[in-house]
């Protein structure tokens, strides 16, 4: 592989008009930069990302963090469709990602910020964590740029998912095809829940339907287990909800199985519903009726405000930042009997 001293002498310039050329710099005419690129193509030149990064003040180098405490993770369609946007938006504009993590040291577990300061990162997309722990909000109030999905700080760029629209819209729906008893297994207690649940009881309370609390029953995300015992419970009721919502389309698959297992038909003694829209629930049948997230967008419009946050700092402006999606009107959900 050439160096830089190598192309300087096969074009008889210095090491300097070389290094200037490969930046493009303005300091030179045009026929000695076409010159010198040309030479340091025929010659297999490939800039050092090390040095490069010295001269820049730059690693071209973002983070991703991730946390997910279930057994899915990274497995989770949601999250990998956005894992793979940032990935993909993230090397169209030159740079790489790697994931953030505590392990970087042998001798004592690192901090989030620790690690991004470890690894030289320029800034940091945070997909899911616990957002209000103290080693996050270190992170998001350092000098490190980071964007956020789904949870809003102060001082950075968030891209939100329409949660509150999201369910509402679904509910809506479900209450358009004449169901009343509208059972929903949401998620953990987090900001996403939050404005999920305010979606639901906004979308009862405008029909003029009652909010029956015995049937808004805490679930786990991403957990087929916990929501098939909560949808086995119900269905032994003799005043069982219609329909039921789930946290997401992979824990609807566990209510799908508990229905079955109580001797019912979906949806024609039951209809369900789920969250997420993930290819998984267009590949089964009959189709879920679900609500399909932005995944892609979420990931891709990470990575570009993050990168445009980190190459033009004096301009930079926090945003929040909200995209929707649509009701997939399946078959697991129809008109109530």
């Amino acid at each position: 592989m050439a160096t830089i001293k190598e192309i300087a002498y096969k074009c008889k310039v210095s090491t300097a008009t070389v290094s200037k050329a490969l930046h493009n710099s303005k300091e030179l005419p045009a026929s000695t930069i076409e010159r010198v690129r040309r030479a340091a193509e025929k010659m297999g030149y490939v800039p050092n990302a090390s040095a490069r990064a010295l001269i820049n003040k730059k690693s071209r180098l973002i983070g991703v963090l991730f946390v997910d405490n279930t057994d899915w993770g990274m497995k989770h369609e949601f999250f990998s469709s956005i894992l793979e946007a940032i990935r993909v938006e993230a090397e169209r504009q030159d740079y790489s990602f790697c994931f953030l993590s505590h392990n970087l040291s042998r001798e004592k577990p690192m901090s989030y910020l620790e690690s991004a300061r470890y690894r030289g990162l320029d800034g940091v997309v945070i997909v899911s964590a616990d957002f209000k722990s103290k080693e996050i909000i270190s992170l998001v109030e350092s000098e490190i740029p980071c964007v956020t999905i789904d949870y809003v700080f102060n001082n950075s760029t968030a891209i939100m998912s329409d949660n509150f629209d999201g369910l509402k819209s679904l509910t809506e729906y479900l209450i358009s095809l004449g169901h009343k008893r509208i059972a929903f297994l949401h998620g953990e207690e987090t900001d996403v829940t939050k404005k999920r649940l305010a979606g639901y009881v906004s979308a009862l309370t405008e029909a003029g339907l009652a909010v029956d609390r015995s049937i808004v029953i805490p679930a786990i995300y991403h957990d087929p287990k916990t929501s098939g015992r909560i949808t086995y419970d119900l269905m032994s009721k003799p005043d069982r909800p219609t329909c039921l919502i789930y946290p997401d389309d992979v824990s609807m698959i566990g209510g799908i199985s508990a229905i079955g297992k109580a001797g019912l038909r979906i949806p024609d003694d039951v209809s369900v519903a789920g969250f997420d829209g993930v290819n998984l629930s267009r590949i089964m049948r009959p189709v879920f009726t679900t609500f399909v997230q932005p995944a892609n967008e979420l990931g891709r419009l990470s990575a570009q405000k993050l990168i445009d946050r980190i190459e033009n700092p004096a301009t930079f402006i926090p945003e929040v930042i909200t995209l929707n999606g649509v009701v997939q009107k399946g078959g697991t959900a129809a008109k109530a009997k």
